[in-house]
């Protein structure tokens, strides 16, 4: 019996979506990361722990640039919407905040306390706050862009297709630009993986939640990246995504970064002249040159 795709069984699903495999010790990863963000909250200006909402765990960390017109990134954590916390991702704050950048880093509440769509609900609501708040927050609320890393990926995709008018009686193009990296954005596999106990999900969830079959009518520009070292089917899961939003007319570019994994796809956010920083500042650049998202 087929599963997904070409996979029949959970062991083939779990050796292309559970990172951990696919490095030696994921132990140093996670070392890396606490201690890194740990040395960015020390050495960089911050705020901790802004509340945005009204559950515990809708928080954001600012890490603000100088100038008061500054653009916000708004980061949205990985951790397979299981584990970690804003916390652990401190550091992606460094690079952005040297380039002028202001830089938060939300929290939200995980699997299985919550489910996925209100995770989706957490992420819409910071961006919400973050324009309306009256916090004095060091940016430009009319300047906000939003990255991700895995779960975050998706979490990203899933901000640029909400009707922030509709829904929130906020501008359509509220958010400016997208930027994911190893993102998730067909779950159909996951109901099949290690990954169904904790995460719950089920047939609605996965139809509702999965950006590969809830395209925008219009969207910002969103570019997906991944690791070079990363399995086939996070590959795929990037480049078919971005492939069905230029199919509908949006602005979508995908690109691999040589040599990473899937954790150290993000280490470029601690260099303010890695390749990654360099492609979000002129990511930001290109987005706030056009007239309209889409």
């Amino acid at each position: 019996m087929i599963l997904y795709r070409e996979f029949s069984k959970q062991e083939e699903i779990d050796t292309q979506y559970d990172p951990e495999r696919g490095v030696p010790d994921f132990g140093v990863y996670a070392r890396f990361f606490v201690k890194e963000s740990a040395s960015a909250r020390h050495d960089l200006k911050c705020t901790l722990d802004v509340r945005f909402g009204p559950t515990v765990e809708e928080t954001m960390d600012v890490f603000p640039a100088a100038d008061p017109d500054a653009p916000i990134l708004v980061f949205i954590h990985g951790g397979y919407w299981r584990r970690l916390s804003s916390k652990e991702f401190s550091l992606v704050a460094r690079g952005p905040v040297a380039l002028g950048i202001t830089t938060v880093v939300t929290n939200y509440a995980l699997c299985p306390k919550v489910t996925l769509p209100e995770i989706t609900r957490q992420s819409r609501a910071a961006v919400a706050w973050l324009y309306r708040s009256e916090h004095p927050i060091i940016g430009n609320c009319n300047r906000i862009f939003v990255a991700g890393h895995s779960a975050g990926g998706h979490q990203v995709a899933r901000l640029l297709a909400t009707d922030w008018e509709t829904d929130y009686g906020l501008p359509a193009d509220v958010i400016k630009g997208g930027f994911a990296i190893s993102g998730l954005f067909d779950l159909r596999p996951l109901r099949y993986s290690w990954l169904q106990p904790m995460l719950q999900l089920s047939e609605e969830i996965v139809r509702n939640e999965s950006p590969q079959f809830k395209l925008p009518r219009k969207s910002a520009p969103m570019i997906a990246t991944v690791g070079g070292d990363e399995t086939s089917e996070f590959k795929r899961q990037s480049s078919d995504y971005v492939a069905a939003l230029k199919g509908a007319g949006l602005s979508a570019d995908y690109y691999e970064q040589p040599g990473k994994n899937h954790f150290t796809a993000i280490d470029g956010f601690l260099d303010q002249s890695s390749d990654l920083c360099k492609r979000v500042r002129s990511f930001i650049a290109d987005c706030e040159s056009r007239k309209t998202p889409g």
